[in-house]
């Protein structure tokens, strides 16, 4: 396993997540199922916690990796690169929780592959099943001129304590952990089970850094934001709070329940008094106890400062767009297309700097965003992006909640030269962060769960705004998301404009359709959810999005923002607009209405026991 030889390392240079003991657990556990020493349900809560989830499609699986803080180093990609191109489909799949998931995977394949991403520091254990999941972070920590603090090392430390903790992976249902530092909330830290917001007062000659927190945040069938539970935390109390209340989840959660026992459902049972005093009286038994240390100083936590190696040569263009038309990609599903472009043109690098760029508080460095279509991205373009890095930035990338990759400490004289690399390598779209930057969840396309075929509606409509430059300069704050199902992997939720996967009957006949809701989003310390406002089929949705950004233009008040427009806006003003989009009968059906978006044959929704909450 790779790792440094300084057990308090944080940053880009980290120790190992991965052990031996957990791949030769693995390669037993699977052997005993085979030889019937276990039960399925026994096999699937046991690959579940190791990031191995099952997949509509018989006897194959989703590979999910964790990537802490979506932190992912050059190594880590070249693995990533070879999992996907032995094991998979050629790409990796990015999610809204910074992990990268492999699909269509033979079970006898995940072995091989993890034991590559572990040579490398990365790990799927707690992945996925009943457990402490990825715990992520602001892709901007360390860089943004607002952040209070960099939360990074607080994140991580926080990863490792959680990870093969004892009760980490025998929890009633999913936990999930975001950090932001920033004013922004660009972690969604409202949505979490704990949320930890960078915070800081001044005692006496001393700033003491420490967290405001929020607990019981979650979307989904009950959405609701995290209440605060404390609004200071010291920084050095982080692990002592972690622990009290994920040992009141353990102790009185609902293992029976699975579509009632996240957290934010213990809460509202409870009462939020009793549960606050439950974690509270816990927290002061932990403390008693000794608690848990940080392994830094809690107000003196490791800087990032910019790289002081000497970097390697910047590589050929020409040979960049060889290497990225190398990729073979295979379906079923959508795949992504590799578009190569070595004449860079002013207008074109002037547009993408415009969106994709922005500056760090350290002079003279720049953030460069590389906006991922439907989050996936090729094998080849992987290695690429690990040389690009070691290049141009510090050696490393951020993932993003919004299914993109961030280069970190790119000199500003560098650039453009960067631009020209990525658009070689097919990563030069602009509009990073606008109405075009479309999250998706997998959907029908591999998920049990799902309705409908999500990344057939992100890929309408993102063809349809390409199309139409115009309309996304209309309004090139609003955020749209789509999930293909109620549980929101693709945060439809907190969107400006979210789009929910389901499904109407007509005259027998299954129609593809989505739920309109508008006014979710995170700003400041509040989390809003998007309220319900229409139900349209699916081939409808790019008229909605039209209608919508025109209602925004003509009835917005001066500098009005598109997420306090639509917060502001009344449903049943919404609802009018759209009214005739929602209306379909069987004689105003096309037939392509009974076809799901990305699809050929009739749809024939399949939504199949999940694994979510598996024991």
């Amino acid at each position: 396993m790779s790792a440094t030889d300084d057990a308090r390392t944080l940053g880009r240079s980290r120790l190992s997540f991965a052990t031996q003991a957990d791949l030769d657990e693995f390669v037993e556990t699977l052997d005993a199922f085979e030889n019937g020493r276990l039960t399925p349900d026994q096999w699937r809560g046991f690959r579940l916690v190791r990031g191995l989830y099952g997949q509509r499609q018989e006897d194959l699986h989703m590979i999910r990796v964790k990537v802490p803080q979506g932190i992912l180093n050059g190594e880590q990609l070249g693995a990533l690169a070879e999992v996907v191109e032995r094991h998979s489909r050629g790409f990796g799949h990015i999610t809204t929780r910074q992990n990268i998931q492999f699909h269509f995977v033979q079970l006898h394949d995940a072995e091989p592959a993890f034991e590559r991403l572990a040579a490398t520091g990365l790990t799927t254990r707690e992945a996925c099943g009943n457990s402490v999941r990825n715990i992520t972070a602001c892709q901007y920590a360390g860089t943004a001129a607002d952040e209070v603090f960099d939360v990074t090392p607080y994140a991580e430390a926080l990863t490792r304590y959680f990870l093969r903790h004892p009760l980490s992976a025998s929890l009633p249902r999913k936990f999930k952990i975001a950090f932001e530092g920033c004013v922004e909330d660009h972690a969604f830290t409202g949505i979490n089970d704990i949320g930890w917001r960078a915070a800081a007062r001044q005692v006496g000659d001393r700033r003491e850094l420490g967290f405001r927190v929020t607990v019981g945040g979650g979307t989904a069938t009950m959405s609701r934001a995290g209440a605060a539970l404390f609004d200071f935390l010291p920084a050095g109390e982080m692990l002592n709070a972690a622990e009290a209340v994920v040992r009141v989840f353990h102790r009185l959660g609902d293992y029976q329940h699975k579509h009632k026992n996240r957290m934010k459902f213990l809460i509202k049972q409870l009462g939020w008094e009793r549960f606050k005093t439950e974690v509270l009286q816990e927290y002061d038994a932990v403390r008693a106890s000794g608690g848990q240390p940080l392994p830094f100083a809690p107000d003196a936590p490791p800087v990032e400062h910019a790289p002081e190696w000497r970097r390697p040569a910047e590589p050929d263009v020409t040979e960049i767009a060889r290497r990225a038309t190398a990729s073979a990609v295979k379906g079923p599903g959508f795949t992504p297309t590799v578009t190569p472009t070595l004449q860079v043109h002013a207008p074109a690098y002037l547009s993408w700097q415009r969106t994709n760029v922005r500056l760090q508080k350290q002079p003279g460095y720049a953030l460069v965003t590389v906006r991922l279509p439907l989050g996936d991205f090729t094998g080849q373009q992987m290695r690429i992006i690990a040389d690009l890095a070691a290049a141009y930035g510090d050696g490393a990338v951020r993932i993003t909640p919004d299914q993109n990759l961030v280069f970190r400490w790119v000199p500003t004289a560098k650039v453009e030269a960067l631009y020209a690399r990525l658009a070689a390598a097919g990563l030069a779209a602009d509009n990073a962060g606008t109405v075009r930057d479309i999250t998706s969840c997998p959907g029908a396309e591999s998920c049990k769960l799902a309705v409908t075929q999500s990344r057939g509606l992100a890929s309408l409509l993102g063809e349809h705004l390409d199309a139409q430059p115009d309309l996304v300069a209309q309004a090139p704050d609003v955020v749209i998301k789509i999930s293909g199902c109620p549980n929101g992997c693709g945060q439809h939720h907190v969107a400006t404009i979210g789009f929910q996967g389901s499904v109407r009957k007509l005259d027998g006949q299954a129609v593809p359709q989505y739920f309109v809701m508008v006014g979710g989003g995170a700003e400041g310390e509040h989390t809003t959810f998007g309220r319900l406002a229409a139900k349209v089929p699916a081939r409808r949705v790019p008229e909605v999005v039209e209608r919508l950004i025109a209602l925004y233009r003509a009835e917005r008040h001066a500098n009005e923002s598109a997420r306090s427009f639509f917060r502001r806006v009344e449903v049943p003003r919404v609802k009018t607009l759209l009214h005739d989009l929602e209306e379909l009968t069987a004689a105003t059906a096309e037939p392509t209405d009974y076809v799901d978006l990305g699809e050929t044959a009739s749809f024939q929704p399949d939504v199949q026991q999940g694994e979510c909450a598996a024991p």
